[in-house]
């Protein structure tokens, strides 16, 4: 045991070198004598403890002991949680192509992704799969990573499945053969007036920036001038896919970002003359939830004031993490320098306080009033930086908005949380479509259509109602007349997504979203003009 022992103990020895940095002052041994000390503990637990033990997990628990004393966002992977990690932002994985849902312990198809196996071989949205390799996965209470187990796998792989559909009296079966299955992080991209488009970036991905451009690209052959970014919700991704989405705004030349740290010098970034987006209004939408690289992509477009920034101050993660792997498949992302704006901000929020005081911040600016613009953050002037217009912006705790949109609480009530909680509008609009489907598709070809035409009747409040109370969510009229207008939003923009797509529930909900509306707004008058926002 005690070579491999050694072996995983110098890994563990190289990630944690930070944190015996931190106490030099307050002590004297060295590297080396930290090694030796090291080996002599696992020396004696090999030779002379009670029982025999693992040392792949005893390493593992010391790595991340360690990297609970180095910053929040250096992280260690097991070879598994390094492969589920990756694979949102590589932008693919191999499987069936299919969205899927469970109701009442059955496996509903949301959607079939386009292009993908099962839509080649003709599954549809709403079939039921019963069958899976001969395996019934009806009534069985399968969970999701139960119908992943066994749908994802090798490309080229088949996998059999049997499925019900509505209309047809017994079982339809399927051999699918599994392929590389997109994932896509352009959620939406559609025009919002005859001269304003607008795109949803979900993360920031292998493919990001090619789908972005083809995005681009579709609306200006719709008339698009002007665009709102939507980085709301997008906690990040690749550092070089958020270089690359700002270089589509920014003249050539134009620093984006640039990064410096201990080990890594000065880094900068600049545009190049290749944007697709270097005229026209912009608009970036940002809240809480927007980190890293949505942060790096609004802090370079507000530096040089190439766009109005519209939302709630942004996460605040300006730490940069390079991934290393370690001998047995597992890696480590570990922190090896900091991102600065054009401008210098860093716009990294304070962790002297330790990770968990860190991760709850976000609770605290609720509390504290910030997200309901009750109480307004305050920067010391120690943070305060000039865009390329003069105007003053800060470091030191995530990206100010331009214009500051508060969460609206006021039709919050038990009722409508409980609803969520249990995702109830999920289950119920999935029934409901799967019902209707035909019918809807006739009265409402594309998701404008539905927008502009379909209503929730009275007929349908009882259907959900009955539905909800069914599921032990008590009725309370009072709760629900204060949350039915939010409701209603909530379940034509579900029902909309389970009968087209999931762009279809942005065109629904956004339809009801005072963010964009204050972006509209903005696009509209004088703003641009009064704030120096270049709108050339």
């Amino acid at each position: 045991m005690y070579n491999s022992a050694k072996s995983l103990l110098f890994i563990l020895l190289l990630t944690g070198a930070s944190v015996f940095a931190q106490t030099a002052s307050d002590t004297t041994m060295t590297m080396q004598e930290a090694q030796l000390k090291l080996e002599r503990f696992m020396q004696l637990i090999d030779s002379k403890y009670l029982e025999d033990v693992d040392p792949g997990v005893m390493v593992d628990e010391a790595i991340n002991a360690i990297l609970e004393h180095l910053d929040p966002h250096s992280v260690y992977f097991t070879e598994e949680e390094l492969q589920q990690a990756n694979e949102p932002l590589e932008g693919n994985f191999e499987g069936v192509g299919i969205q899927f849902n469970i109701l009442r312990d059955t496996i509903i198809v949301v959607n079939t992704i386009s292009g993908g196996p099962s839509e080649k071989v003709g599954i549809m949205s709403g079939d039921k799969i019963v069958v899976i390799d001969g395996e019934n996965v009806a009534g069985i209470g399968i969970t999701n990573k139960g119908v992943t187990d066994r749908l994802r796998g090798p490309k080229g792989t088949r996998v059999k499945v049997s499925i019900d559909r509505k209309g047809l009296t017994k079982p339809q079966d399927f051999s699918i053969t599994r392929d590389v299955i997109p994932l896509y992080s352009v959620d939406a991209s559609y025009m919002l007036d005859p001269e304003t488009g607008y795109i949803r970036v979900s993360k920031f991905a292998a493919s990001t920036v090619e789908e972005f451009r083809d995005a681009v690209s579709e609306l200006k052959g719709d008339g698009m001038e002007n665009l709102i970014l939507d980085l709301r919700g997008n906690g990040g991704g690749y550092l070089n896919a958020a270089i690359d989405l700002s270089d589509e705004f920014l003249d050539a030349g134009k620093l984006i970002v640039y990064t410096d740290g201990r080990a890594y010098p000065r880094q900068d970034a600049y545009a190049t003359s290749f944007g697709k987006m270097q005229s026209g209004k912009v608009v970036v939408l940002i809240d809480e939830s927007s980190a890293s690289a949505s942060e790096i992509v609004s802090g370079a477009l507000q530096d040089w004031d190439r766009a109005l920034i519209v939302g709630r101050r942004s996460f605040g993660k300006g730490l940069v993490q390079r991934p290393y792997n370690l001998t047995d498949g597992s890696a480590v992302r570990l922190t090896v320098s900091r991102y600065y704006t054009p401008s210098g901000r860093c716009i990294q929020k304070p962790y002297d306080d330790g990770i968990d005081a860190y991760h709850k911040d976000l609770d605290e600016r609720f509390q504290d009033g910030e997200l309901t613009a009750d109480h307004v953050f305050e920067y010391p002037d120690s943070l305060k930086y000039f865009t390329n217009a003069k105007r003053v912006v800060y470091g030191g705790g995530g990206i100010m908005p331009d214009i500051y949109v508060p969460i609206d609480t006021t039709w919050t009530t038990e009722y409508y949380l409980d609803i969520l909680r249990n995702s109830l509008h999920n289950q119920f609009s999935l029934t409901y479509v799967n019902d209707h489907r035909e019918e809807l598709n006739k009265q409402y070809p594309d998701a404008f259509a539905f927008l502009n035409g379909f209503k929730v009747t009275e007929g349908l409040w009882k259907e959900f109602i009955d539905y909800a109370t069914s599921e032990e969510v008590a009725f309370n009229e009072e709760e629900f007349e204060t949350c039915k207008e939010r409701l209603d939003l909530l379940l034509r923009s579900t029902i909309a997504r389970n009968l087209y797509d999931f762009e279809a529930f942005w065109v629904v909900y956004n339809s009801q979203d005072e963010a964009i509306d204050k972006a509209m707004e903005a696009m509209h008058d004088e703003t641009f003009r009064k704030m120096k926002i270049a709108s050339k």
